[in-house]
């Protein structure tokens, strides 16, 4: 993000508590961050170190501080090292590999972790708060490997890459450009950060790496449900669909709300919103993947508000160990660092994502077969009558959604129930949460692919049946016209790659306009 743009809107934060949207445009770039001004909210956070320094001073015994990490907590670490100690943590932490996580997601995770350090209950300095939000504004953010974490106690090693770009090394994004983390720092004039007593644990012994995750996920998943549900009505249209298979009469039999929301937005599509069914349609039933598609597309309507408490009561919580309580003068020794919440939430949603998927490969497959898309050519080829031997259409892609359904499916396996005894069996029982958030993210994109491909023979589909049939209701053919301004009618057979990665990475801003203000 740009700190020169004054127009960009503020996001102030004083421990109060924010929303997935919040996340996702910081992520973004969209929104700045700076700390509260508030005096009573500065002393709050400094009081903890306070407390800290005082038991210190009078030989108390704290987890992480004075002792050694996990199973090492029996052994005492003597006074002259304790300043080394947090350095080590993140030091021999150092062993994260895998992809690494994209800018967008790299900026998220740094603000999860302020905001929950913000509660005032983790033990750190007011410089450490001003030290994070600095990365954010200035776009200097640590470059995270994404595997190495069991999710719990926290994210600790793809955490530590947060931590050691505090203090100097490792490696920095600098306005999207990777670099080593000690020039982009000396560059501004900044002395590398020197962690505190509990620093270390506070930034690394928590949940912000599969939270900010879920908060991507989330977002991407909201959006797959409005586009399936747009794509569903072209299909229905294009295959001469029965319409009425969502009248709100039969819909008020099942009174699930994403289901009847679903419905509403498909009568709005179809133009049944106030039509009455005749009592003998000409086409009684259609298949599945169109009758049934409220009732594939609901669930994860109905699952959204569940899954946003998940998500946001862990993206507000202090979730590193031990807490401590500066007004009640006491250490407290947890597990708030076990991410099962969002491990759960994360094994949901890509099995709600992958059925979505496998929805639209189904009507895909309905709509290039000419024995059931009820008198469109075989594979939606638009060529001519003396070119059909020779063109395709959709045959391939067809294929290709199917390939990337059936990789979606095969993510769904739940990550939560392989938890694994590590360290020494002090962590013996974990979450998994990260990499439940990483499978969401993946099954998103395959769904996110499958959503392009059928997109794109949706619209030839509907353009097809037009021809016989007149044109679309004005919902229908509105966002076709919008979609033509980005791609172009499938006559003679072409290579349509670079037009599907085109289509997924507008998919966001095609998907956002879907119905805002209707139901």
């Amino acid at each position: 993000m740009s700190a020169e743009n004054p127009d960009t809107p503020t996001l102030v934060l004083d421990g109060t508590p924010l929303a997935i949207e919040d996340v996702c445009r910081v992520a973004r770039g969209e929104a700045h961050v700076r700390l509260a001004a508030d005096a009573a909210f500065r002393a709050r956070i400094e009081a903890g170190p306070a407390f800290l320094e005082r038991l210190l001073a009078e030989d108390g015994v704290v987890y992480g501080v004075t002792t050694g990490y996990g199973d090492a907590c029996t052994r005492a670490v003597p006074a002259e090292q304790l300043a080394a100690l947090p350095h080590h943590l993140y030091t021999f932490h150092g062993c994260g590999l895998g992809e690494l996580l994209d800018v967008e997601a790299a900026r998220a995770v740094v603000l999860v972790r302020l905001v929950s350090l913000c509660r005032g209950v983790s033990g750190v300095s007011w410089e450490l708060l001003e030290r994070l939000a600095w990365l954010l504004e200035h776009d200097v953010v640590p470059v995270i490997p994404s595997e190495g974490s069991v999710g719990a106690s926290g994210d600790l090693t793809p955490l530590s890459y947060l931590a050691a770009v505090l203090c100097g090394e490792r490696e920095v994004y600098d306005h999207g450009r990777r670099r080593a983390a000690a020039e982009a720092l000396a560059e501004r004039g900044l002395a590398p950060y020197r962690l505190r007593p509990k620093e270390g644990l506070a930034l690394m012994n928590g949940t912000a790496v599969m939270t900010a995750l879920a908060c991507q996920a989330y977002a991407r998943g909201e959006r797959l449900s409005r586009l399936a549900t747009r794509l569903t009505a072209l299909n229905v249209w294009a295959l001469a669909g029965n319409p009425y298979h969502f009248d709100a009469t039969l819909f008020a039999a099942k009174p699930h709300p994403g289901q009847q929301r679903c419905a509403a937005r498909l009568r709005g599509d179809l133009a049944t919103l106030d039509a009455q069914p005749p009592r003998n349609a000409s086409r009684l039933q259609d298949r599945y993947s169109t009758r049934c598609a409220p009732h594939v597309i609901g669930v994860l309507e109905d699952s959204l508000d569940w899954l946003r408490g998940f998500i946001e009561g862990e993206l507000n919580s202090a979730n590193d160990n031990p807490l401590i309580d500066p007004l009640g003068e006491t250490v407290m020794h947890g597990g708030h660092f076990y991410g099962g919440h969002i491990a759960f939430a994360m094994d949901s949603l890509k099995t709600l994502v992958a059925n979505i998927a496998d929805l639209l490969d189904r009507q895909l497959a309905l709509l290039v077969d000419e024995r059931y898309n009820h008198g469109l050519p075989a594979n939606l080829s638009g060529a001519s009558v003396e070119r059909a031997p020779l063109n395709h259409g959709y045959k391939a892609l067809q294929i290709g959604v199917s390939a990337w359904t059936a990789e979606a499916l095969k993510h769904t396996l739940p990550a939560s129930v392989f938890s694994r005894s590590t360290e020494s069996h002090n962590q013996d029982k974990v979450s998994m949460g990260t990499i439940a958030a990483r499978d969401a993210l993946r099954v998103l994109t395959l769904a996110e692919q499958v959503a392009a491909g059928v997109l794109h023979a949706a619209c030839q589909g509907v353009e097809l049946r037009q021809i016989q049939a007149g044109p679309p209701p004005p919902a229908l053919a509105g966002f076709v016209a919008v979609c033509r301004t980005r791609i172009a009618p499938l006559g003679e057979d072409r290579a349509l790659d670079s037009e599907l990665r085109r289509l997924c990475a507008e998919l966001e801003t095609l998907a956002a306009p879907l119905y805002r203000g209707a139901p």
